[in-house]
């Protein structure tokens, strides 16, 4: 964890070149950008600019492994690759267990801590320099500590835990437990906040395109709601949930693709994006071997008229198998590899709304909401039970169909007490529902 959070990203031109160009940042003076030291006690504008952009643009580190993993773990899909952990660890096959140095483990951990590390060195820099007024201040803090709060609930769905106090890298805070880590998140959330409300009407640094309508002060204020709203259901909190979403991009008639989004390019020293898959059927490379595989019962389990099965999936030309598994589908989920990742859209919020209103007993909002979700599918409204036990169900079935390789089953799962009731396709399999800690974690 200390070699990771002692490195970060050099400001100065090279990003304001590349809006995402990823340099590493060293210790020592560097000719050409400014030492860690120095940004942290004296940065320029430019400076607090270059690590603004850099916080965005780690932000994306980690998440095609962590995607594609939890979606093996939760029988989501299958990744058919050259590399048999992908089918055969995270999957426990014949009785094995995970890796806690493996990619899948290490990766999503690594990725977020270094987004973490940016943007608490923003947060270092833009409270020791004299650069800026006090309101330019509160919008570099506030952008930072919303975005260290949403990275750090990925890392609790996914683990289980995570380590918050992480802004020293030779005083690092323990290892918490997924209560005590998201209580802190909702803090963290709620200060970024206040420190929004007094940023002023502008950031001084740019978001990329991603960010458009969320890249001044109060419209990312509805981001920090957004998330705020996602950590209040994680922590059982139904009407803290509803009251965030009220300031929140959340709407029953809003477009469902309303958000902030990762983007993605070609040019150099950026990235593609990583949960794109070329189809099989191109001329290009029919049939490759690098693919993401729907898991059957993602296909067989859809309501018929479900217009997300089409949207999101494909008949291979011929069904594929590896390892002992097979699937007749494949992704369609992203149109090319620069489509751009929803960070949180309108659909997982109008989710959201209903989850809370579950949990705060107001079953016919949830219902709604339901149908919000049932309809832009092509479904017919809900005709089920009105019980909270019922709507639940409906609602985690809307999740798995809406929210389909977005990092989200595994842990709807986990926390709903149902990862035993996922299919077990080839003998000797297992169910995982956590990644484990980084060996480097444990040592």
């Amino acid at each position: 964890m200390k070699n990771i959070l002692k490195n970060t990203v050099r400001t100065g031109l090279c990003l304001s070149i590349l809006f995402f160009t990823a340099c590493n940042f060293d210790e020592s003076v560097d000719p050409n950008g400014p030492s860690v030291e120095g940004v942290e006690t004296g940065a320029s504008r430019d400076q607090l600019n270059g690590l603004a952009v850099a916080v965005e643009a780690t932000l994306r580190n980690g998440i095609g492994i962590e995607t594609t993993s939890s979606g093996t773990m939760a029988r989501e899909l299958y990744l058919f690759d050259a590399d048999p952990r992908n089918t055969g660890d995270l999957l426990g096959k014949d009785g094995i267990s995970l890796d806690n140095n493996s990619f899948y483990s290490t990766a999503q951990w690594n990725g977020s801590y270094r987004s973490i590390k940016n943007a608490n060195l923003l947060i270092q820099a833009a409270t020791n320099t004299d650069a800026i007024t006090d309101e330019e201040r509160n919008g570099y803090i506030g952008y930072a500590k919303t975005l260290i709060a949403y990275e750090l609930i990925q890392i609790l769905k996914s683990y289980g835990q995570a380590r918050v106090d992480v802004a020293d890298p030779d005083n690092l805070g323990p290892v918490l437990n997924f209560a005590d880590a998201l209580s802190e998140v909702r803090l963290m959330l709620d200060e970024a906040d206040t420190n929004l409300a007094n940023a002023g009407a502008t950031f001084l640094f740019a978001l990329s395109s991603g960010f458009t309508g969320f890249d001044t002060p109060s419209d990312f204020r509805e981001f920090n709601r957004a998330v705020s709203a996602v950590a209040a259901v994680y922590a059982g909190d139904g009407n803290g949930a509803l009251t965030d979403l009220t300031d929140s991009y959340f709407g029953l008639g809003v477009d469902l693709e309303v958000g902030p989004k990762h983007v993605f390019s070609l040019s150099g020293g950026d990235q593609a994006n990583p949960v794109f898959r070329i189809p099989s059927t191109s001329a290009a490379e029919p049939n490759n071997g690098d693919q993401i595989i729907v898991h059957n019962s993602w296909i067989n389990d859809a309501e018929p008229g479900d217009t997300r099965v089409d949207e999101k999936a494909a008949v291979r030309p011929d069904p594929s198998t590896q390892d002992g598994l097979n699937g007749t589908h494949e992704t369609r989920l992203y149109a090319s590899n620069v489509s751009p990742i929803d960070i949180i859209r309108n659909e997982e919020l109008i989710l959201v709304y209903a989850e809370a209103s579950i949990l705060a007993n107001n079953l016919q909002d949830a219902e709604d909401a339901l149908n919000v979700i049932r309809n832009a599918a092509g479904l017919a409204d809900y005709a089920g039970p009105q019980t909270a036990a019922d709507l639940t169900t409906e609602m985690l079935r809307q999740r798995r169909y809406s929210l389909w390789c977005e990092n989200h089953r595994m842990f709807d799962l986990r926390r709903y007490g149902l990862s035993n009731t996922l299919p077990i396709d080839r003998t000797g399999d297992q169910i995982f529902n956590v990644l484990p800690l980084p060996l480097a974690e444990v040592q």
